[in-house]
């Protein structure tokens, strides 16, 4: 199956190494859109494009809500990771939500659009 039509969440594209991890919020760089924060770095392997998603603790006591919003945050990647995939290079994201509110979907999936633009743009 072709990668564009591939609208996978598989667990290689899901960034859980702690070392890999460390290395991306130590090397990585960042670009802020309301209500994101993306890290990344570009690497080499042949994997793909991996993500973390973190949703602050801080902003939501119930991990119930930031549940809601992981999940909402890995369907709007998951329908639009094809806008990376026409890039050159392979990058490690961390997806960082930084809203105090619990999102519309409508809403994620027009900044996350733009947010992946911008890195591919980059």
């Amino acid at each position: 199956m072709d990668d564009a039509l591939n609208f996978r969440f598989t667990k290689a594209e899901r960034l859980s190494s702690k070392k890999k991890i460390e290395e991306l919020f130590a090397k990585g760089s960042s670009i802020y859109l309301y209500p994101f924060r993306l890290v990344y770095i570009a690497h080499t392997e042949p994997a793909p494009h991996q993500l973390l998603i973190s949703v602050s603790k801080r902003n939501f006591k119930k991990a119930v809500d930031r549940n809601r919003i992981k999940r909402l945050i890995r369907e709007t990647y998951r329908t639009n990771k094809h806008l990376l995939s026409a890039s050159e290079s392979k990058y490690r994201l961390a997806l960082i939500y930084t809203a105090k509110e619990i999102p519309e979907f409508k809403h994620l999936n027009q900044k996350l659009i733009e947010i992946l633009s911008r890195l591919k743009n980059m």
